[in-house]
């Protein structure tokens, strides 16, 4: 029998692919030793060079700031005395990453869109065609609007003197911090930290905003379009000797692995999906909702006795109650408690007064017992006596009888 068609399934939103100034694939060797070539599909963006698993994802998978001293050049790789013209290399923050692409011309284009962004100028020195270098243009632009709302990667929030202990105990990572001024004013101030023949040399100079533009102040000053441009004049002023100071990222932020495509044999990078963390002796579950972590248990303290009262209870010498349910119920209805009743203690009985002699007894002898047994309640000093007496009256009457 036909089962019935279900609703049919709407269609999953699709995330909006970032813009990128250049993109297309790009393998990629790490600055380690012992890396290789890692198929991924690059994008240019800003001062980032993003890497994606393919071209259909919109989340990267690494990325390479550019924002620091950078030099490209196309040389052969090691053991090669030829360029086939399909390598270039990437320097960057004093290590170099190789990259390798399907043709010449795709090295050139990648050539000179991270040079525009990172220069802010289009380089003539590269074998591009005009439509390549009008698409460098339009880059150029857009990097030259975004710089001038965005603050550089070297803008840190800190005081003067955090600034100082950054450059101080970072030296590897740049010698050139932006920093919010300290007089309050929508300004900007710069520090620098260089060593003289072994003596630090911390400089500060403030940057002054003056409507669109940035001012430098110093004895002539020097106006700027962003704050981006300000850092750059200090770079190509100082030949490259002051370098904005980046914090290094070098540790990866995704598991990644090397897989064989099966269909066409080439190496593809793979970055799975990272499972949820479970807790210690928990099992997964399937496909289920996650468990909330257990909330430890409060040990709860007794209640406070009053403090009126004495925190040694006395124990009474009751005596022992049974308790009987008398009342006879049906197997169906449920069992009902009844309060138990209170027992109250029996006082001990008082001593018991001698009875009268009953009228009755006409004998002596019955007489005489209970005139014996009431003298044995209570004990007399001629009981001795009574008792002998009593012996001897037994016998003659035993002898009467006989």
């Amino acid at each position: 029998m036909a089962s019935a068609l279900g609703p049919p399934r709407a269609p999953k939103p699709k995330c909006a692919l970032p813009s990128h100034y250049h993109e297309s694939f790009l393998e990629k060797k790490g600055p380690r030793q012992g890396d290789d070539y890692k198929k991924f599909w690059a994008g240019l963006q800003g001062l980032t060079l993003y890497f994606y698993k393919s071209n259909r994802d919109s989340q990267h998978v690494e990325k390479i700031d550019l924002g620091a001293s950078v030099k490209v050049t196309d040389e052969a790789p090691c053991g090669s005395s030829h360029d086939p013209g399909i390598h270039f290399n990437l320097f960057v923050r004093n290590q170099e990453i190789k990259f390798r692409v399907e043709s010449l011309e795709s090295r050139e284009m990648w050539k000179g869109f991270i040079l525009t962004v990172v220069e802010l100028r289009v380089p003539s020195n590269l074998t591009l065609l005009p439509g390549h270098l009008y698409m460098m243009a339009e880059a150029l632009a857009k990097e030259e609007a975004r710089r001038a709302l965005e603050m550089p990667s070297c803008f840190m929030k800190v005081s003067r003197l955090e600034a100082q202990l950054l450059l101080e105990r970072y030296p590897e990572c740049g010698n050139l911090l932006l920093r919010p001024s300290g007089d309050g004013k929508d300004c900007v101030s710069v520090s620098t930290r260089q060593t003289l023949s072994g003596t630090p040399l911390v400089r500060h100079y403030k940057v002054k905003r003056e409507g669109p533009k940035y001012v430098i102040d110093v004895e002539e000053p020097v106006s700027c379009a962003s704050l981006q441009a300000v850092v750059n004049y200090f770079v190509l002023q100082t030949k490259n000797a002051l370098v904005p100071f980046l914090l290094d990222e070098d540790y990866e932020k995704v598991l990644g692995y090397v897989e064989a495509d099966k269909e066409n044999g080439e190496s593809v990078w793979v970055a799975p999906l990272a499972p949820a963390v479970l807790c210690p002796g928990a099992a997964a579950p399937a496909g289920g909702p996650k468990q909330p972590p257990p909330v430890p248990r409060q040990h709860k303290l007794p209640p406070l006795l009053n403090p009126d009262e004495n925190y040694v209870i006395p124990i009474g010498d009751a005596p022992v109650a049974e308790y009987e349910n008398t009342d006879a119920l049906s197997p169906g209805w449920p069992k009902q408690c009844h309060p138990a009743q209170k027992v109250q203690a029996k006082l001990p009985k008082p001593p018991m007064a001698p009875k009268p002699e009953p009228k009755c007894l006409a004998s002596g002898l019955a007489k005489k017992l209970a005139i014996s047994s009431a003298q044995a309640a209570f004990p007399t000093t001629g009981l001795a006596n009574v008792t002998a007496e009593l012996e001897e009256k037994l016998q003659r009457r035993r002898a009467l009888e006989h």
